[in-house]
C-alpha cells in the first residue's frame, strides 16, 4: 500500500471492520509474503452505500464480508467489482482470520446477485464473469 500511496498518490480506504488488519503484517497476513513492513493508515473510512469519487467515476459501496469482516464490492455504472467475495466459478477464501463462509454466501446472495444477468463483474484476480453465469453456473450458490 505504501509504495502504490507513493508512486501514484492514491488515496488507501478501507471497511472499519478490516481497518485494523492495516496496522499489524500478522494479521493481515502480510507476514507469511516476507513482508513485515505494515501499510500506511487508511485515508478514510468507507460504509455500505458511500459513494467514492475517481475521476469522473462514481464507485458505490458494496459492504460484501465474508472473505474478511469488511471485505466490498464496488459498483460502476453497471459493473461490479468484486474484490476476493466472488470469482468467475468460485468464491472468496473464508479459511484466513475473520473469514465465514455462511457470511460469505449471504453476501453474495443477497448483495451481488440482486443485480441483473447481464451485469459484468471484475474479481480480484482472474477472469472477468456476469452475475447470471455466476447465477447459473458457479458450483458454491447452486
Amino acid at each position: 500500500n505504501g509504495l502504490l500511496k507513493e508512486a501514484t498518490g492514491a488515496t488507501l480506504a478501507i471497511h472499519p471492520a478490516d481497518a485494523e488488519t492495516l496496522k499489524n503484517p500478522m494479521q493481515s497476513l502480510l507476514a507469511f509474503t516476507g513482508k513485515l513492513k505494515p501499510s500506511p493508515p487508511p485515508d478514510m473510512l468507507v460504509n455500505e452505500g458511500d459513494i467514492i469519487k475517481a475521476g469522473s467515476l462514481e464507485l458505490e459501496v458494496i459492504h460484501t464480508p465474508g472473505h474478511t469482516p469488511g471485505g466490498i464490492s464496488l459498483k460502476v455504472g453497471s459493473n461490479l467489482f468484486t474484490g476476493d467475495s466472488l470469482f468467475a466459478g468460485s468464491i472468496g477464501r473464508t479459511d484466513f482470520p475473520g473469514g465465514s463462509y455462511k457470511t460469505l454466501i449471504e453476501s453474495i446472495v443477497r448483495k451481488l446477485l440482486r443485480y441483473p444477468d447481464a451485469t459484468i463483474i471484475y474479481p480480484g484476480h482472474g477472469p472477468s464473469s456476469t452475475i447470471g453465469e455466476e447465477r447459473k453456473y458457479n458450483p458454491f450458490l447452486s
